[in-house]
């Protein structure tokens, strides 16, 4: 696919170091992947197979040519090549020859033989693309998973921050006696219940890099960090340039696996006229060059270069044409060409199933795109609010009109409604990407 991994294609002269870079952004992760994917790796090998099938293909359509030569003893009775005559004299024999041809009509079987291997290698290199296309989006998968639990470390060291801030203006007026001993214990707790939080965070940042290891395959006891690029600051496309028709229409000339389907309906295509072509007749020129020598002809022992005037002297030549009619093979003629029109069928329901599943994909894509933006409204309106609680709840705090525990669970509140709110933010990026995808974008941050 040219519109998805130009890039790629550009960096493959570019061979990655075998130093692991000090940071990795998407782009390098995408790179990577599809260069040491063993999916990918096959489906290179498949591409030149095909590239050698088409080659194969084309060669049928020269003329060939051919040359033999044997030697050996004859015994007992046998005709004796120099005389054409029989002989029972033991004798030593010498023949070459070189013969060939090439068809003149054959009803376009070989040509459309060779049309059809060259729309299956085309649509091999579409083949690598798509499954480059499914590694890519599993990349870009992880690695938003990996920068949403990053996120979430630094909303969990806030709250630490914040917390540990009440607790040392608690702990002034617990001493002074303006409040007791338990709003101190209380917020000890929460702490405490903080730091497990925190400590869960990084851990499923931890997780979240070993999927994306294991992805790349990489040694998962070697150093991975990726470049922390916070989500507010990934440009994403508007809604009104990512309507599901228009993007529909662009994906179905860009897509690899919607152009692998359509090329390998002019396969089936050729195949079929192929295929055809044997209720035809066949049309052949050749041509036969022959010359042999024997030990038993007169000049040979008198005369030293009796094998070169005996070649010489026998060489004989043959051209002509051949025409093949098919009457009745069996049914094979007739039995091939209605396999071929089946298996056409085929590939032509093949490629309106991909179609149809594309146009599904992305109306889907669509719809999840716009639920993630009303959930994101919906997070930053929670965000909002709870922000403002919690300022209005600390201040009352302050005053010693609020307990501990009310102050605690707006505090918590606030930091869910954070929480959710970037998740939805990531989630929102990560729809959008999904339509970019399927326009053409290439997969970048």
């Amino acid at each position: 696919m040219k519109y998805l991994f130009s890039f790629i294609l550009f960096c493959g002269s570019l061979c990655l170091q075998a130093q692991a870079p000090a940071q990795w952004d998407l782009k390098t992760c995408v790179e990577y992947a599809i260069q040491h994917n063993i999916s990918v790796q096959q489906a290179e090998v498949s591409v030149r197979l095909a590239k050698i099938q088409a080659q194969l293909a084309g060669s049928n359509q020269l003329p060939t040519m051919n040359g033999s030569t044997g030697m050996g003893m004859r015994f007992g009775r046998s005709i004796d090549p120099t005389t054409n005559g029989f002989s029972s004299t033991q004798f030593l024999y010498n023949n070459f020859g070189v013969n060939g041809g090439v068809q003149l009509f054959n009803a376009g079987r070989l040509s459309n033989t060779t049309s059809a291997a060259n729309y299956s290698w085309i649509a091999s290199e579409s083949d690598k693309l798509a499954i480059a296309n499914d590694v890519s989006l599993n990349v870009a998968t992880y690695y938003l998973q990996i920068l949403s639990a990053i996120e979430q470390v630094e909303i969990a060291k806030i709250q630490i921050q914040q917390t540990k801030e009440q607790l040392a203006a608690t702990g002034k007026r617990v001493e002074v006696g303006l409040l007791p001993e338990l709003n101190l214990l209380e917020l000890e707790t929460q702490l405490a219940n903080d730091s497990s939080s925190y400590i869960t965070a990084i851990s499923n940042v931890q997780q979240s890099k070993l999927s994306m290891i294991a992805l790349l395959n990489l040694d998962a006891s070697k150093p991975f960090e990726v470049v922390a690029q916070p989500v507010d600051q990934i440009k994403v496309q508007n809604f009104a340039d990512l309507q599901p028709d228009y993007v529909f229409n662009v994906a179905t000339q860009n897509m690899p696996n919607v152009i692998a389907a359509n090329l390998r309906v002019k396969a089936a295509e050729k195949n079929s006229l192929a295929a055809k072509a044997g209720f035809y007749p066949s049309l052949s020129f050749g041509y036969n060059l022959t010359s042999n020598f024997s030990n038993q002809s007169k000049n040979w022992g008198t005369v030293w270069n009796g094998w070169n005037t005996q070649v010489s002297n026998n060489f004989g030549q043959n051209v002509g044409l051949q025409m093949n009619i098919p009457i009745f093979n069996g049914n094979q003629s007739k039995l091939n060409y209605q396999q071929s029109k089946l298996n056409l069928n085929n590939v032509k329901l093949q490629a309106d199933n991909t179609q149809l599943k594309l146009k599904q994909d992305i109306y889907s894509a669509y719809t999840n795109a716009i639920v993630s933006f009303n959930k994101l409204n919906a997070a930053q309106k929670a965000l909002n609010s709870a922000e403002k609680t919690y300022q209005f709840a600390t201040k009352r705090y302050d005053l010693g009109l609020l307990g501990t525990i009310e102050l605690l669970n707006n505090q918590n509140n606030y930091l869910k409604a954070k929480v959710n709110f970037k998740t939805a933010q990531y989630e929102y990026v990560f729809r959008i990407k999904l339509l970019e995808f399927y326009k053409g974008e290439a997969l970048s941050l």
